[in-house]
Formats: structure tokens, C-alpha cells, sequence
């Protein structure tokens, strides 16, 4: 397999992690998910760094977000697939 540019742990996670480089606008990203051993591809809609998170599907302001398949927070703002998912844009439930 090529090397993946983004890692998703759980495959109903709405978020995967940079893991190559740092990603560009419009650059496309192959990712692995890592517990079903699958690929997918998406199209960066924005800037992310590494080590940063890329929106796997659309979330809407409100949605829960899910990462390693558990509840991580709430979206602030809506988020567009392929868009740079950090604390800026996700909040946590707690307060």
C-alpha cells in the first residue's frame, strides 16, 4: 500500500490524523483506517499541518465528533469534508 497521508483509528470516526506532511488546499490524501485495514480518498479543503486532523465526512455545527470511536466533543461550526478539524472549530462537552 502507498503510505497514507492522514491515519484513521476507528472507521466511524469523524476525523482522521495528518501523519506524512503537511497538507495544502486541494492536495488529495489516501488515509488508512486502522482497525478494518481499508483505504480511503479525500481532497483537502484546507491548509492542515501535521500531526492536525482532516474532516472525514460533513459535520454541522452541534454534531458530535468522534475520534478512536469515542464522543471527543461537539462541533462549533459547521465543517466541510476535508476541512481542518482542531480547536478552533471543536469544542469539548464537559464545559
Amino acid at each position: 500500500m502507498e503510505e497514507p497521508g492522514f491515519i484513521v483509528h476507528h472507521k466511524g470516526d469523524s476525523l482522521g490524523v495528518v501523519v506524512v506532511e503537511d497538507v495544502k488546499a486541494g492536495q488529495k490524501l489516501k488515509g488508512w483506517i486502522m482497525d478494518t485495514n481499508e483505504t480511503i480518498e479525500l481532497t483537502a479543503a484546507s491548509d492542515i499541518p501535521l500531526g492536525h486532523k482532516v474532516a472525514l465526512s460533513a459535520l454541522k455545527k452541534g454534531d458530535t465528533v468522534l475520534k478512536y470511536g469515542n464522543d471527543v466533543g461537539r462541533a462549533v461550526e459547521d465543517i466541510g469534508v476535508g476541512g481542518y478539524v482542531h480547536f478552533h472549530n471543536i469544542k469539548s462537552k464537559r464545559w
